[in-house]
């Protein structure tokens, strides 16, 4: 067990399997962002990251970010870009960009007020300028999705940008809001399905009150096809909403309610048409708050391990689909837990354990949101145990080799 130095107080990593190596320096604090985004290029040598100043507090409209470009092997970091846009949660967006995944990246930054979508070109600095900001793009990278980010900050800050406001925050179910498509050749963007048209498919279970939607996650299937949403209502007190998961055609027809509002978290597409999801699985046989693995435009679904899982936390297949990694948020002695789970021997083991600082919770929390790299020999993961926040890096080829 090694132990780590915070704030004069020696805080213990524990259930270390395989030592995990920080990646980042100690003049500031780094951290990539989501579970669900291409952080590692295709040849596994770089890595995406933010730099900022501050982890204390909420980011204001004015606080940058600065998009680096990180080399694993030299443990040198590239400052390539600024935004103002950006959170502790899902950051700009920051990814690779799929039909380039060594030299083009994507991110979200604000220009005039307004966010938008940038494509850069590292080798040349080129930029495409992208009519909307970005949530989530196409694994075929011919298309990305947005929503409205305004409207996601009034709902849950950590997960927003500090802006302007939410133009239609008195309007329960717009007409003009809700998923547009975003063409990555060109920039340009469309309206494909509205808050309205979602309310007029889901709104059925509130039993005629009107209440506020919006949409606070989405992401494309494997190949580009279709997407899933949570679409979520706010609540009155601020919490307790209750969550609804969509799944369209990337032209936002083909509408399917995949699970009715309940309760739903964390997902991610297994391929084209399976989906993990930590969700209540009331349309698969009511076996509660489990993972499940879910077949899209169908009700059928099934427990994926409910004695490994036992709580909510970040989802991710292994590129080759046989290991599920999975984190925690933190226990009573504010440990986050980070495993590992073979799905083809149905075994699993904890890799390790973080300490969390309990002043970085809520909205500015560090989850450890554990990434796979391409080749799936190794992962990278946010935590503050060492009093700032920090990116490290795992090997998993030892795990397997035990």
């Amino acid at each position: 067990m090694n132990t780590w130095k915070n704030e004069g107080i020696m805080i213990p990593v524990k259930n270390e399997k395989v030592k995990a190596e920080r990646l980042t320096g100690e003049d500031a604090h780094y951290f990539f962002g989501y579970y669900d985004t291409p952080a590692w290029s295709e040849s596994g040598r770089y890595h995406l990251c933010h730099k900022v100043k501050f982890m204390d507090r909420l980011p204001r409209s004015n606080d940058i970010a600065i998009v680096g470009v990180l080399d694993v092997e030299e443990r040198r970091i590239e400052p390539v870009a600024e935004t103002t846009a950006w959170n502790f949660q899902q950051s700009s967006m920051l990814q690779w960009h799929p039909a380039d995944p060594e030299r083009k990246i994507i991110y979200t930054t604000r220009v005039d007020g307004e966010y938008r979508g940038v494509v850069r070109d590292l080798h040349s600095g080129d930029e495409c300028w992208l009519e909307q900001p970005v949530a989530n793009v196409d694994p075929t990278g011919a298309y990305a999705i947005s929503v409205n980010f305004d409207r996601l900050f009034d709902f849950r800050p950590g997960y927003g940008y500090a802006g302007a406001g939410d133009r239609d925050r008195e309007v329960n179910h717009p007409q003009d809001d809700g998923v547009f498509l975003i063409d990555l050749a060109t920039g340009s963007s469309k309206l494909v399905l509205s808050l309205q048209q979602l309310w007029e498919f889901t709104g059925g279970y509130f039993g005629g009150e009107d209440k506020k939607l919006l949409i606070n996650h989405i992401t494309f299937n494997t190949d580009g096809t279709r997407f899933v949403m949570l679409v979520r209502n706010f609540s009155e007190q601020g919490s307790g909403w209750k969550t609804a998961v969509v799944t369209a055609n990337r032209d936002g027809s083909g509408l399917f309610l995949l699970s009715d509002y309940g309760y739903a978290s964390h997902y991610q597409w297994r391929d084209r048409d399976h989906i993990a999801f930590h969700s209540g699985g009331a349309e698969v046989g009511g076996a509660g708050n489990q993972l499940y693995v879910l077949k899209d435009r169908s009700h059928e679904g099934s427990v994926i391990e409910e004695r490994f899982f036992l709580r909510d936390g970040h989802c991710s297949y292994s590129p080759d689909l046989r290991y599920m990694l999975y984190d925690s948020y933190p226990d009573r002695e504010s440990y986050r837990h980070l495993y590992l789970y073979d799905l083809q021997e149905r075994r699993g083991v904890t890799l390790g354990s973080y300490y969390s600082l309990p002043a970085a919770a809520g909205d500015i929390r560090c989850d450890l949101h554990p990434r796979w790299n391409r080749q799936g020999t190794a992962i990278s993961f946010d935590s503050t145990h060492e009093g700032r926040r920090h990116m490290y890096m795992l090997d998993v080829k030892e795990v397997w080799g035990r």
